[in-house]
């Protein structure tokens, strides 16, 4: 008779749950492609479970608690950072995952995984970064937060004696890669070749990319009133919070403050993720899913209703305009980019600025270096180099 060490027998248990539980257009661990360095499985934890687990105990996952969602970190402790901002993510995309018999597990390793080539000062430094590193390489690529979360989890994590980076499985790093051109899908391979032959990202990114927005756009009305630069009569003039605004003042005529907000934000979230996953099992229906597969060759699946779609639009829309454009998001973010640039430009015409180990003797060596350094400071250490290098008194 075959026996089993308790630790084997759990994971034979967890498998035989886990291909009942998927759907067949989920992602199998026992289909995945694997990880660039060969590894032995793991008696005790899944493919996607150990990507989870070294995402959550790297160098760079730390620094998002000291990376901007909106609000610059130091302006006040109670704001969303970029780490919060993940962690709400991977719950709602889990919650979603569930509903549809996907991966969890895939799921959140791409969801912990997805900003973490975030800039300081959110996307205003990466805007700056961005132009920095094409003033100096015109013909090069640039600088896009997702390219450099691949980097980040390829190359630059020192955490593993046989291999650099964390060595995730293909599909926790085809997921990270939500956008990417054709130039850089070509110097990428074959983590990119989806951009190359249009085919589309597993369900499981699909449901981490709409994840992203409903975390950003519905905790974003939290901050923004926190600060004072949007409010409750503002928000009213939104379908989508005002119909959720009215049931809560109806269920709950004497509540006040900032109650009223999180309620209703709650609500509208609920309600989010509720038509998701009803419109996305019509289109998994509609488009006869069978196979992962099929997912490739399909349009986008996840998705909202048509109505819902108009409605969370104009909720993104109402944030740009009043939000993300306030004036004094735009003074945060005016010193910002100037910190990214200055620092930027005094790395590149001094490099013996920079600490030892960045410090390159090729232009091309050098400018890419530079931009590892400064993408990988936290807004505070981004702020305390800049004082040092630029303030005269320091």
């Amino acid at each position: 008779m075959l026996r089993f060490k308790p630790i084997e027998m759990a994971m034979l248990m967890t498998s035989s749950f886990c291909a009942q539980y998927h759907a067949s257009y989920a992602t199998k661990e026992d289909e995945t492609r694997g990880r660039i360095h060969s590894e032995p499985s793991d008696p005790a934890r899944s493919v996607f479970q150990r990507d989870r687990d070294r995402i959550t105990h790297s160098t760079a996952f730390r620094r998002l608690e000291y990376k901007t969602q909106v609000f610059v970190n130091h302006e006040g402790d109670l704001f969303r950072t970029r780490l919060t901002h993940t962690l709400e993510v991977a719950q709602i995309a889990r919650a979603i995952a569930r509903q549809l018999h996907l991966n969890e597990d895939l799921v959140e390793s791409i969801a912990l995984a997805h900003d973490l080539g975030h800039t300081p000062f959110g996307h205003a430094g990466q805007d700056a970064l961005n132009d920095c590193v094409k003033r100096y390489d015109p013909d090069g690529f640039g600088f896009e937060h997702n390219m450099h979360s691949l980097r980040i989890v390829d190359l630059l994590e020192e955490r593993y004696a046989e291999f650099p980076g964390l060595n995730l499985s293909f599909e926790t790093r085809a997921g990270i890669l939500k956008h990417c051109s054709r130039k850089n899908a070509l110097r990428l391979g074959d983590i990119a070749e989806r951009f190359l032959s249009n085919k589309r990202p597993s369900l499981e990114a699909q449901v981490t990319n709409v994840a992203d927005g409903i975390a950003y756009n519905n905790h974003d009305i939290d901050d923004g009133v926190r600060s004072g630069l949007i409010n409750l009569e503002q928000l009213q003039e939104v379908v989508l919070f005002k119909e959720h605004f009215d049931v809560v003042m109806a269920d709950y005529p004497n509540l006040k403050g900032r109650r009223i907000i999180s309620e209703t934000t709650r609500r509208m979230i609920n309600t989010l993720i509720v038509n998701l996953v009803e419109q996305t099992r019509k289109n998994i229906v509609a488009h006869d899913i069978k196979s992962l597969e099929d997912v490739y060759k399909a349009p986008v699946l996840v998705e909202f209703s048509p109505d819902m779609a108009l409605k969370e639009a104009e909720l993104r829309k109402f944030l740009l305009t009043n939000l993300y454009r306030h004036y004094k998001v735009w003074r945060m973010a005016f010193k910002a980019q100037k910190i990214i640039t200055d620092l930027f430009d005094v790395f590149m015409e001094e490099p013996r600025l920079l600490p030892p180990d960045y410090q390159k003797s090729s232009r091309d060596e050098l400018i890419l270096s530079v931009t590892d350094y400064v993408a990988g400071m936290t807004d505070r250490f981004a702020i305390k180099e800049h004082k040092k290098i630029f303030n005269v008194g320091n």
